[in-house]
């Protein structure tokens, strides 16, 4: 590790702090770490208060130290006690967003900016584990993604770390120029533009232009890009005059592959200049996944990481949380695809179902969330897709009410009147694809299924 430059200074008026002064990073480099919820609190750690929509982590303060914390950051007076074991900021959240990059700026090692409008968590888990097979890699635990959970992966950054990985989510305009703020990516790759979080940004040009705002950072910071080959909208937008690593099934890619077939898993191949790998029997479905193995493949070339052993990280990588899972019961094969759920991704779930050959094949597709005043058109699509594909299943949800089809087997307001009606009418010997917004909680279905 190498001091790259002094602490920053205002950065695009994020910051409040002229510099982080001694004074309020030594709390933190004299900590056992950071930690921003009292029911985990560990000892010597800093505990930096928190304000949410339902409680204000500053209540906590003094309880926060009888549990074993060295030092807390309050932003409310009223908490603040004299005696050396609390610092009294203006802005919590500010405090940690500046602390993390300050962290991150003692670092001379490649810093990885991943968004997307789906399959950044995939891409991001697959990317850790190529590079691990060369580097110690620091990675954003779960989708801990946002202006609180980007400074609390850059915080957990120690010497050893090599490369570090951090995921971007956002739901609003210059969500992505905030985090890169705090970031400073070096490298970097969109997964894809999609329609997810319609509500916060209005239209599809609004998703890309915030999602664009990474590259925008990567420019400056005079770093690389990689690209998706094969989609024409993310080759258009990537700056001029910037090395960029390009992946897919085009011979215009530098890092190509072939999709074999879906088992439903994928299998596939991928070859580099001379290497040309075996057939790779992956642990996840769809074809979506497939450009996400694309894109770890391609970091591993450019991180000159052993062809062979690229190919076994993609070969050993096992999804976790209901994504892209395949689960065998003793009734049914379950396609586990419930964490979340968007037009892009929904169309790409039920595109890669019609690809799996199965003679009783059904959906259970639920609400996605957040797409405002273009709602009701967008689920009229993903129905009218699955009469195209000829698929037959069942829909959950308040806006799939509205949408009608021969093809809809049985429509239920809620998970829980979906789990009364297979109770009474159990489901056998079926390949279902369960996928749907996070807030619906088809996950509620597994078991009974």
């Amino acid at each position: 590790m190498k001091n790259k430059k002094e602490a920053s200074t205002d950065l695009s008026g994020l910051f409040y702090f002229r510099s982080m002064e001694q004074h309020l990073t030594s709390p933190f480099y004299q900590s056992s770490g950071i930690c921003i919820d009292t029911r985990k609190i560990f000892k010597d750690c800093l505990y930096v208060c928190i304000k949410g929509a339902n409680f204000d982590g500053n209540t906590f303060a003094e309880q926060a130290l009888e549990q074993g914390a060295s030092h807390v950051i309050v932003d409310n007076p009223n908490y603040f006690k004299e005696g050396g074991e609390m610092t009294l900021v203006k802005d919590s959240v500010l405090y940690l967003q500046q602390l993390a990059n300050h962290h991150r700026n003692r670092f001379e090692i490649p810093f990885i900016g991943i968004t997307g409008s789906n399959g950044k968590t995939t891409t991001k888990e697959l990317i850790h584990s190529v590079l691990s097979k060369k580097y110690k890699v620091l990675a954003t635990e779960g989708n801990l993604n946002n202006h609180i959970g980007v400074p609390l992966t850059l915080l957990r950054l120690k010497d050893f770390h090599e490369v570090a990985i951090i995921e971007m989510g956002a739901n609003h305009f210059k969500d992505i120029e905030e985090l890169s703020a705090i970031a400073e990516p070096t490298h970097g790759i969109i997964t894809n533009i999609g329609k997810a979080h319609l509500e916060g940004f209005g239209s599809f040009e609004g998703v890309l232009k915030t999602k664009r705002e990474l590259y925008d950072s990567i420019e400056t910071n005079k770093g690389t890009i990689i690209v998706n080959g094969d989609d024409d909208i993310l080759k258009k937008n990537t700056p001029a005059d910037i090395p960029l690593v390009l992946y897919g099934e085009g011979d215009h890619n530098s890092v190509r592959g072939k999709l074999i077939r879906l088992s439903p898993f994928v299998e596939m191949t991928w070859n580099h200049d001379e290497y040309a790998s075996d057939v790779i029997q992956t642990q996840m479905i769809g074809k979506y996944n497939f450009y996400n193995y694309l894109a770890a493949a391609a970091f591993g070339v450019h991180f000159k990481v052993p062809n062979k052993k690229i190919s076994a990280a993609l070969e050993e990588y096992t999804p976790t949380n209901n994504r892209s899972q395949v689960f065998k019961s003793g009734k049914n094969t379950l396609i586990l695809d419930c964490y979340n759920a968007n037009p892009t991704s929904m169309k790409s779930a039920l595109d890669s179902f019609q690809m799996i050959s199965a003679e009783n094949k059904l959906f259970i597709i639920g609400d996605m969330r957040e797409l405002g005043t273009e709602s009701e058109a967008e689920h009229q699509k993903i129905i009218d897709l699955v009469e195209k594909h000829n698929l037959r299943g069942y829909t959950v949800g308040e806006e799939f009410g509205n949408a009608t089809s021969e093809n809809i087997l049985e429509h239920f307001q809620t998970v829980e009147d979906a789990l009364e009606h297979i109770k009474m009418k159990p489901i056998t010997d079926a390949l279902l694809l369960l996928k749907g917004s996070r807030g619906i909680q088809l996950e509620k279905l597994i078991e009974t299924l």
